[in-house]
């Protein structure tokens, strides 16, 4: 798999890989990128299979959570490295999450963003307060449907609409979110992978887990910021009553922070 990346900081520093969330791109890593790079990482941002420059695979198998995996654990030693630190927002946490379960070697650190451990988000979704935020999720398992609802008009809505501070999102950054899922099936196949292809295999975290949760989350409900310490044993939550869903964006110099000391 070809994954475009984004990378600054030292060479030799110590290695950060952010995975992005949906609909998104490497973009969303903007001010967290520079951040890290002055303290000494190299921070690397991927776009992921099915977005922005990287590899468009055809095909819903094709986005199976455990390929997604795959690709995140296999960055880790293209980038000459042997283990990194792994940050992840949204699907990027959702992808983070599986890594640190069936590819432990590979972090050091893990550092999650509104993205709430895979089991008990599974839990959730049996309730119906969860279910009503979720609706979207069932809308993407309609064919070719949602890719022609999914236009750079509403796609523009949603960053304006979902984030809690006004500006968050530049319009250029917009743009470049928009241009990454020109060709959205693959961005909605993450979405449907999930619900006809479902892991049967958990297994602990025994990484350092730090969970930074938008508190004004609009598709998530608030309970499920902290890990269930049966699957997470070592993890630490940070509210940030302000933001969003869309954290790094809304709180972008409280997230940088927070990574660097948690990653030093």
């Amino acid at each position: 798999m070809r994954l475009h990346c984004a990378a600054m900081g030292p060479r030799d520093g110590p290695l950060v890989v952010l995975l992005h969330g949906f609909p998104e791109c490497w973009v969303t890593w903007r001010n967290q990128l520079p951040a890290l790079a002055a303290a000494g990482f190299r921070a690397v941002a991927p776009d992921m299979r099915g977005y922005g420059g990287s590899e468009k695979p055809r095909g819903v198998e094709q986005y199976r959570i455990e390929k997604l995996a795959q690709d995140a654990a296999d960055l880790i030693p293209a980038l000459g490295r042997e283990q990194a630190d792994l940050v992840g927002h949204d699907w990027g946490g959702a992808v983070a999450w599986r890594v640190a379960m069936w590819h432990p070697a590979r972090v050091r650190k893990l550092v999650i963003l509104n993205s709430p451990h895979p089991q008990q988000l599974s839990r959730a979704m049996r309730t119906l307060r969860q279910l009503r935020k979720s609706w979207y999720i069932f809308f993407f398992q309609l064919p070719w449907l949602p890719e022609r609802l999914l236009t750079p008009g509403r796609l523009q809505y949603l960053f304006r609409r979902f984030t809690a501070r006004k500006g968050a999102y530049e319009q250029a950054e917009i743009a470049a979110n928009i241009d990454a899922v020109r060709e959205p099936e693959g961005p909605l196949n993450y979405y449907r992978a999930a619900l006809r292809y479902v892991p049967r295999r958990w297994e602990p975290v025994r990484a350092r887990t730090l969970v930074i949760w938008g508190e004004r989350d609009p598709f998530l409900g608030d309970e499920l910021a902290r890990p269930d310490a049966r699957w997470v044993p070592d993890a630490r939550v940070e509210r940030i009553a302000s933001a969003s869903h869309f954290v790094q964006a809304d709180a972008p110099d409280e997230v940088s922070r927070l990574l660097v000391e948690f990653l030093r």
